[in-house]
């Protein structure tokens, strides 16, 4: 094929890509023997044993939490559970230093899910494995941490129909928030507990697979680099050679690591020491039954039901408990009008003493029906905004209820026009700059004099009053 003709197919368009992504699952114990499932574990080689150490004559045991893991991903995903009748699990054959047994036990040709799809792209099949040790490399040697080996593996595999790098992470996201929605993983990048593969290729050429992507970032980044990569070889007349890549993070590019492998290469084979399993070892139903609102269907619900834009939707569907928090407590308010002002303190003021406190959604103190009722306070104006703050802050100390804390600290506004025009005549003789200072165009004086009447009364007079009665007076 010449030049031109490559460059044709080319601009036929273009980028294809297929996601893998890896997810370690949520169990107490790994996928085939009674050792702890512990991503904090940070002692090498503590959670071991003789079977996920590969000893000869040892045998494996199903995690049944750990498939009914893997089914309700597919359920939720819209995928066929255990399309073929049965499910097996099989030996993938393959050495390296963290794999104990020399062969990884995983599935092949009878998966546990097939189809499915998110965000228009298909999913080709989802099927679970054991994860392997960790390598740890120092000084020039390397060593084995097997603590991870065995751990429960979810594998998922797409379809080629991602088409730009912005695509890929967007779906990669909503898959981590499915997984945490469904409770099934932590999926935590940063922890390893989430991996991603990319396959890319140009015009359905030649595939090349880059392994081991550990943030989102590093998946935009790896994909605009390869097709580059690849762009450049076509426009060249060079070939694309089959290959497996990674990810160099201080380069910010793809760097060769081996040829690609093909299925043949893992010789697999039926994993003689496990049965095959048929649906109705699962009570598919109970599971389905286990399956919340999932993210998108629930963003676009807040769109519509409370009005929010959608970046706002977007910020509270991040965390399933927090959007069911912030339900609850809109449901609590008397008034529905003041949603957009129970969103603000949720997402900025409560969420920030959480994240001072280091504290998740599901440990704080204060009840959302409290954190309603705080709302309607600052509505109603029986407290000011400053107050509220203050308010908060004890609430998520104490757990009390605002009107508790109210009548215990005396924190009520003071909205009383004489007693405030008292004091507003006096600031106003104190401070007689000020006042000149207004009466020449100096507009910003004017909340000078409003700031020093409310430190008088420790924020609890009613600044609206305030104002009002001051622009009066410096008339």
């Amino acid at each position: 094929m010449d030049k031109l003709n490559i460059i044709e197919i080319y601009n036929m368009n273009d980028l294809t890509i297929g996601l893998e992504v890896h997810a370690e699952l949520k169990t107490k114990t790994k996928m085939f023997c009674d050792c702890l499932n512990d991503p904090d574990e940070h002692h090498p080689n503590v959670n071991i044993c003789p079977i996920c150490a590969g000893h000869p004559g040892t045998l494996p045991t199903l995690n049944k939490k750990a498939i009914e893991s893997v089914l309700k991903v597919g359920l939720a995903l819209g995928g066929k559970i255990i399309p073929n009748g049965k499910t097996k699990f099989d030996r993938k054959n393959y050495f390296y230093p963290d794999l104990p047994k020399g062969y990884q036990i995983s599935q092949y040709d009878e998966p546990l899910v097939e189809g499915g799809e998110l965000l228009n792209a298909r999913i080709r099949r989802i099927h679970l494995e054991e994860d392997t040790g960790t390598l740890i490399h120092i000084k020039g040697a390397s060593l084995v941490d097997y603590n991870r080996s065995g751990v429960p593996l979810m594998e998922l595999v797409t379809e080629p129909d991602i088409t730009s790098a912005s695509q890929a992470v967007e779906f990669a996201k909503q898959l981590q928030l499915i997984l945490r929605y469904l409770e099934v993983s932590d999926a935590d990048m940063e922890k390893g507990q989430m991996r991603l593969e990319a396959n890319i290729s140009i015009a359905m050429g030649v595939k090349v697979e880059v392994k081991n992507i550990n943030s989102f970032k590093s998946l935009e980044g790896a994909i605009n680099y390869e097709y580059k990569r690849q762009k450049d070889l076509l426009a060249k007349n060079k070939k694309i050679s089959q290959e497996t890549r990674g990810w160099n993070e201080s380069k910010q590019a793809t760097v060769s690591q081996r040829s690609k492998e093909e299925a043949h290469d893992y010789r697999y084979f039926s994993e003689p020491d496990l049965p095959p399993l048929t649906a109705d070892a699962f009570s598919l139903e109970q599971i389905k039954l286990g399956i919340p609102e999932l993210p998108l269907p629930k963003k676009n619900r807040f769109i519509e039901e409370y009005k929010l834009s959608a970046e706002q939707a977007d910020v509270l569907i991040q965390d399933r408990f927090s959007s069911n928090y912030f339900e609850e407590a809109v449901s609590e308010l008397e008034n529905k009008n003041e949603l957009l002002s129970l969103y603000n303190y949720l997402t900025s003021d409560l969420w920030g003493l959480m994240k001072k406190n280091e504290v998740l959604i599901g440990d704080i103190k204060i009840p959302p029906v409290n954190l309603a009722h705080l709302i309607g306070l600052l509505a109603s104006k029986d407290i000011s905004s400053r107050i509220a703050k203050d308010l908060l802050l004890e609430m998520f100390k104490t757990g009390l209820d605002p009107h508790e804390i109210i009548k215990e600290k005396k924190w009520q506004q003071v909205s009383d026009s004489e007693h405030l025009k008292k004091l507003a005549e006096k600031i106003i003789k104190e401070n007689p700059n000020a006042m000149s200072d207004y009466r020449s165009g100096k507009k910003n004086s004017l909340q000078f004099l409003i700031g020093k009447a409310m430190s008088e009364l420790k924020g609890k007079a009613n600044p609206q009053i305030l104002k009002e009665l001051f622009e009066d007076l410096l008339k």
